[in-house]
């Protein structure tokens, strides 16, 4: 159940639009076979928000630190950046620590909320996601583990009710 002040905030903020960019973080995924990356456009788009720009790189972070970089720096500015993949805890997941580099503002509570909501699909392998979000500027960044379902969760449960109240709180 949401607050009196929160409801008048998503109230305010419903007619909030983004423009977004995806980046899919995978060594072996390409646009033909990249499910989480298309899942997440579909889910922004059948929201109502734009889709910018999408790209695939490899995991590493001389491939992520200048996408992101010129994402940041574009004009008009991407209001949601969202990659998937890269998030986990073997050697060759770098995504979180290139993105926590940029974020001026990490929102804690969205990997909290997100391992919690894993919890009833994974069990105690939620502990391995390491999904962090926060603001890059004026950007919100979103980094989502690479499986399909952990992208259909986020999604659904955190990313697409809230992005336009984010938006909003963003502004203020």
């Amino acid at each position: 159940m949401s607050s009196e002040s929160t409801a008048q905030h998503r109230a305010a903020a419903a007619e909030q639009r983004a423009r977004c960019a995806v980046l899919t973080v995978s060594d072996t995924r390409t646009k033909d076979t990249d499910k989480g990356g298309k899942l997440i456009i579909e889910q922004l788009e059948t929201a109502g928000h734009e889709i910018g720009a999408y790209e695939i790189l490899p995991d590493e972070p001389t491939a992520i630190e200048p996408q992101l970089a010129d994402w940041l720096a574009a004009q008009p500015p991407f209001d949601a950046i969202i990659t998937t993949g890269g998030t986990g805890i073997a050697s060759r997941d770098t995504t979180v620590e290139v993105v926590r580099r940029h974020l001026d503002k990490e929102l804690e509570g969205f990997g909290e909320l997100f391992r919690m909501l894993s919890w009833d699909e994974v069990g105690p392998a939620a502990m391995l996601s390491r999904a962090v979000a926060g603001l890059a500027g004026e950007t919100l960044l979103f980094t989502l583990p690479g499986s399909t379902n952990a992208v259909g969760l986020a999604m659904s449960k955190l990313i697409i009710p809230e992005l336009p109240h984010l938006i909003w709180e963003r502004a203020r």
